[in-house]
């Protein structure tokens, strides 16, 4: 359905709504009303501008609202010239947003040259991001955190200090609007206990599942959605290396949907699936959307 036609029929329902809520329309005729709104809510579908090689290039708005379903980008904080720690780049960003309907739902690479999620300057990295994403509208920022810089769970001294700077930052995200999303190689288990010590609702997992089977948690990753839960997932990655979602790999996709479908998950599904080019990455990109289609659902109510 076109972005247009959807809102136009949108308001009809509301106006409908309005209508009812006043007595004009039956029960019977609201609940039926209210079914139909629910099955014409569209999935929050977002696609990254690193997948679609155009970090930096504000034209990437543009671009992705070309490929019919997309909803929402999400974009780099330091990469590319000019980035988004220059202020007048995010309005340009955010103009750009408004002008095309679309939405930046998450903010990823946040981190400065040489700064890791435990380095001193992490926290101040961390609240410049969200600044960003206030302006912006982003309701996102994925902290991602791999090889060294993952701390070890069995072990305070490595995750303590990632504990304590997260728990120092979150009140600020909180107050923007703004969930920090940890990606990172931990298994779900090793995540559940993360955000747990964290125990704030500003900080919750970016989760990727097909990293899951990258870094050696292949048959953990469908369960771990489960494990998650809805209260602690805030985002989801969705990728398949070089291939089509629907083409076989190391997640079983629609085992991995159901779940999501059963925890109730309503948020953004975003798209890092690598491409070769970018007429390939629109063409595929579309046939994506058709299979999640076919697979999600939006939870009731």
């Amino acid at each position: 359905m076109h972005r247009r036609t959807f809102l136009q029929r949108a308001g009809g329902l509301f106006v409908g709504g309005v209508a009812a809520a006043a007595g004009g329309i039956p029960a019977s005729s609201r609940a039926q009303t209210a079914a139909v709104a629910r099955q014409m809510l569209p999935l929050k579908i977002g696609i990254r501008a690193a997948t679609m090689k155009m970090v930096g290039n504000v034209d990437v708005i543009r671009t992705a609202a070309a490929i019919p379903g997309i909803m929402g980008v999400e974009l780099q904080v330091t990469a590319g010239t000019p980035n988004l720690r220059d202020w007048d780049a995010v309005r340009n960003y955010k103009r750009q947003a408004d002008r095309w309907a679309m939405r930046i739902p998450s903010l990823a690479g946040v981190w400065d040259q040489g700064v890791q999620i435990n380095s001193p300057a992490a926290a101040e990295n961390v609240r410049l991001s969200v600044r960003a994403a206030e302006l912006l509208g982003s309701s996102v920022i994925l902290l991602a955190f791999f090889e060294r810089s993952a701390p070890d769970m069995s072990r305070e001294e490595s995750y303590g200090p990632i504990v304590a700077m997260l728990r120092e930052v979150a009140p600020r995200a909180a107050e923007a609007g703004v969930i920090l999303g940890l990606e990172n190689p931990l298994s779900p288990a090793d995540n559940v206990k993360l955000i747990d010590l964290i125990g704030h609702p500003a900080v919750r997992v970016y989760y990727d599942v097909h990293n899951m089977a990258t870094y050696r948690h292949a048959d953990q990753a469908v369960p771990g959605i489960k494990l998650l839960g809805k209260e602690r997932i805030c985002a989801v990655h969705v990728k398949n290396g070089m291939l089509r979602i629907e083409e076989p790999g190391p997640i079983d996709w629609p085992a991995a949907f159901r779940a999501f479908n059963e925890i109730g998950y309503d948020g953004w599904y975003v798209f890092e699936t690598a491409h070769r080019t970018p007429v390939a990455c629109a063409e595929d990109t579309q046939t994506n959307i058709a299979f999640l289609r076919q697979h999600l659902r939006l939870p009731p109510g």
